[in-house]
C-alpha cells in the first residue's frame, strides 16, 4: 500500500501573507552544507536523532515579517493547546524544515529560515506562491522537539501497554487471530448479526490509559449502521459480528485492527490499541428496516407539513403574548430596535461583528455568542440566512435590536439540530464594529 504522507505545516498555513526582505546572511544563524540556516537555543542531553519514517512531537510556530514586525503565522500551543505530531517524510529540497528537525534531539529548542519560494512549491506543493510572496522572501520557524519515536519503538510499547492493561483489568480471555480480545459482559437473544442486517448500537471508545475519546452514550438515539458495510475500525467490525440483540461487550483492538501506524489525528496516537464499551441496542433484517424508515418518513413527512401549517398561528401567539407591536417588512422580518447604534451603519459588502443569542418561540436556547468570541462575517453575501443579511443591514455600530425570523427567510423545510422545519427563530443581536471586508472574504 503506497504510502500517503501527512503535511503538517500546509494545514496551518494563511493564504494572505505579505513578503519581507532578508539579505544572504542572518546574524546570529549557522549555515549547513545545504544552505539552511538554524539557530540552536537549547540542546539536551540525549542525542538520538529522528530519522526518514520515525514519529516526533513538537511545539511550533512560524512567523513572517511585515513592515519589520513579526507575525505569527501559527503557533501550535495557542491554536492547537496541544504539540504537533507527525511521521517525518523525506526532504522536498535541500535545507528544508524537515532537515532541521532532523538536526534535533529530544529537548532540544532551534529556529530556521526556510526560502518561501522552495516551502510554497515543493512543502506544500502549492502551483505557485501566494501573490505576496516573492522568491526573496523567508519563513521563520521555531521549534521545540518534544519526542522522537521509530515505528519500532512504538510498536513495543503498544505491546507492553496492552499486556499491562490486560494484568490490570485482570482479563484473562484469549486472543483471536487478529489480536482481538473479546469480553463479553452481558449476553445477547435472538438472530445473529449477519451481513445484510441493521444494527443500533451504543459504544464508546478509549485509549488503554483509561482516555475517552469518543461516546454515543449521550446522544439521543443510538447509532445505526448496515453490518457487511463500512462502519468504523475492522477489529469493531469483527466484534460486533459476534453479537446479538442485548448483547454487551468489552473489545480491545490492536493498531493494526484499529487507526493503525498513522492514528486519528491529534484524536488517537499512532500504534495505538483501542478499547471498546459496546451494546446492541437492536438487530433487524433488511426488509424490517426499510419498513421501519418508510415509516419514520411518513411520520416525519406529516410534523413537517404540521409545522408548515401551524408557524403563522404560532408567530401571531408569539407577538401577542410579547406585546410586539412592530409591523414585519415585505419578506416577514419583524425588526425590533433595543438600543439605537450611533457608529458607522452596517451595509452590504462590509464585514460586520456580532454578539447573539438566538432562541425558538418557546424560549428554548439554540445558539449563543455568549460563551464563544463575536460573530464575524460579510453582509448581503449570502453567508448567513436571510433574515440577517436584512436585520443586521438596519443596524448602527452600538446598536442592539431582536430579529424575529420567519421560516421563509431562516431555514425553512429543513432541519438543523434543534431547529425543526418551518421554525420561527427569534435572535437578540448587537452590532460591535462594521469594517471593509478583504477580498474573496
Amino acid at each position: 500500500m503506497k504510502k500517503v504522507v501527512f503535511n503538517p505545516f500546509a494545514i496551518f498555513l494563511l493564504v494572505a501573507m505579505t513578503s519581507f526582505a532578508c539579505s544572504s546572511k542572518f546574524s546570529g544563524y549557522d549555515k549547513s552544507d545545504s544552505g539552511l540556516y538554524y539557530k540552536m537555543y537549547k540542546i539536551s542531553k540525549d542525542t538520538i536523532k529522528p530519522k526518514v519514517g520515525d514519529w516526533v512531537s513538537l511545539d511550533m510556530k512560524y512567523t513572517y515579517k511585515i513592515k519589520g514586525k513579526d507575525t505569527t503565522l501559527f503557533d501550535s500551543k495557542k491554536q492547537m493547546g496541544t504539540p504537533v505530531r507527525f511521521q517525518i517524510p523525506r526532504s522536498d529540497f535541500k535545507g528544508d524544515i524537515y532537515e532541521g528537525i532532523r538536526m534535533m534531539s529530544a529537548g532540544d529548542s532551534a529556529a530556521f529560515i526556510i526560502s518561501a519560494d522552495s516551502l510554497f512549491l515543493k512543502t506544500f506543493k502549492m502551483a505557485k506562491r501566494p501573490p505576496m510572496i516573492d522568491s526573496s522572501s523567508f519563513i521563520n520557524f521555531f521549534v521545540h522537539l518534544l519526542t522522537v519515536d521509530s515505528p519500532q519503538s512504538l510498536e513495543k510499547k503498544e505491546g507492553e501497554s496492552i499486556q499491562s492493561y490486560l494484568s490490570t483489568n485482570k482479563v484473562t480471555v484469549q486472543p483471536s487471530p487478529d489480536g482481538i480480545y473479546y469480553i463479553e459482559t452481558t449476553p445477547g437473544k435472538g438472530m445473529k448479526i449477519d451481513s445484510g442486517c441493521q444494527v443500533k448500537l451504543q459504544f464508546k471508545v478509549s485509549l488503554v490509559d483509561g482516555k475517552q475519546i469518543f461516546s454515543t452514550f449521550d446522544r439521543p438515539e443510538p447509532v445505526s449502521f448496515q453490518y457487511g458495510k463500512k462502519f468504523d475500525t475492522p477489529g469493531l467490525e469483527q466484534a460486533v459480528g459476534l453479537m446479538k440483540k442485548g448483547t454487551k461487550a468489552t473489545v480491545i483492538v490492536p493498531s493494526k485492527m484499529a487507526f493503525g501506524e498513522q492514528g486519528r489525528g491529534t484524536i488517537v496516537p499512532p500504534y495505538s490499541t483501542i478499547v471498546y464499551n459496546v451494546e446492541i441496542v437492536d438487530v433487524l433484517t433488511k426488509a424490517e428496516y426499510e419498513k421501519e424508515q418508510a415509516a419514520k418518513k411518513k411520520e416525519d413527512q406529516m410534523k413537517t407539513e404540521n409545522a408548515k401549517k401551524d408557524e403563522g398561528a404560532l408567530m401571531q401567539k408569539y407577538l401577542k403574548d410579547n406585546k410586539i407591536t412592530a409591523k414585519p417588512t415585505a419578506s416577514g422580518l419583524y425588526y425590533i430596535e433595543k438600543i439605537k447604534g450611533t457608529g458607522p451603519r452596517a451595509m452590504s459588502g462590509k464585514k460586520v461583528k456580532v454578539n447573539y443569542t438566538g432562541t425558538l418561540l418557546n424560549g428554548k436556547v439554540f445558539d449563543s455568542s455568549k460563551d464563544k468570541k463575536p460573530f464575524e462575517f460579510t453582509l448581503g453575501q449570502g453567508q448567513v440566512i436571510k433574515g440577517w443579511d436584512e436585520g443586521i443591514a438596519m443596524m448602527n455600530v452600538g446598536g442592539k435590536a431582536t430579529l424575529i425570523v420567519p421560516s421563509s427567510i431562516a431555514y425553512g423545510e429543513r432541519s438543523m439540530g434543534s431547529i425543526q422545519p418551518y421554525s420561527t427563530l427569534v435572535f437578540d443581536v448587537e452590532l460591535l464594529d462594521v469594517t471593509d471586508a478583504k477580498p474573496g472574504k
